[in-house]
């Protein structure tokens, strides 16, 4: 096999197990992966803010937003003032998230990160920069912050290879 069908099938892997978990906790919890990592990371550590939780999760406010204000609609968290600063918004797991979380597998962001944060920081850096690398040179489309995963607003369709940054569904 060649190193280049190794990478491939890696890849196809990861994104199967990827989609896989997001069905599994779509279907056993009624939440996305990502939903499912944001409830882990706000249970390991109560009381984040916003900007707090987008470097828990290493995304960017903006993303982590669009999950925390889901999870809010559904009950799962809630949102309070800092006593210290009212200004800042606080986050909080609610008692059905906190069971939510309890009965969950976690999630395979949260164990791809373990790996990541693993490896020697010069291996880290090696791989960060060949994907990144790799990943510009097949031609994303897409600009800007990247979502979280599966996190895409259902209503769009991204085409990257067609140079198009997205087509409404039909």
């Amino acid at each position: 096999m060649s190193d280049s069908q190794r990478i491939l099938d890696a890849v196809r892997r990861l994104v199967r197990l990827l989609r896989v978990s997001d069905r599994a906790a779509q279907s056993r919890l009624g939440i996305s992966g990502a939903q499912l990592f944001v409830l882990s990371e706000l249970g390991k550590t109560p009381g984040l803010s916003l900007n707090e939780l987008a470097a828990r999760t290493r995304t960017d406010q903006s993303s982590v937003s669009v999950v925390v204000t889901r999870l809010f609609d559904a009950g799962l968290l809630s949102r309070d003032r800092d006593d210290r600063d009212a200004r800042r918004l606080i986050l909080h797991l609610t008692a059905k998230g906190r069971t939510l979380i309890e009965n969950a597998p976690r999630s395979v962001t949260e164990r791809m990160l373990e790996v990541f944060d693993g490896m020697s920081l010069a291996d880290r850096k090696r791989f960060a920069d060949e994907f990144e690398g790799m990943v510009a040179k097949i031609g994303v489309a897409e600009e800007g912050a990247a979502p979280m995963l599966f996190e895409d607003d259902p209503g769009q369709v991204g085409i990257a290879l067609l140079g198009k940054k997205s087509v409404p569904r039909k």
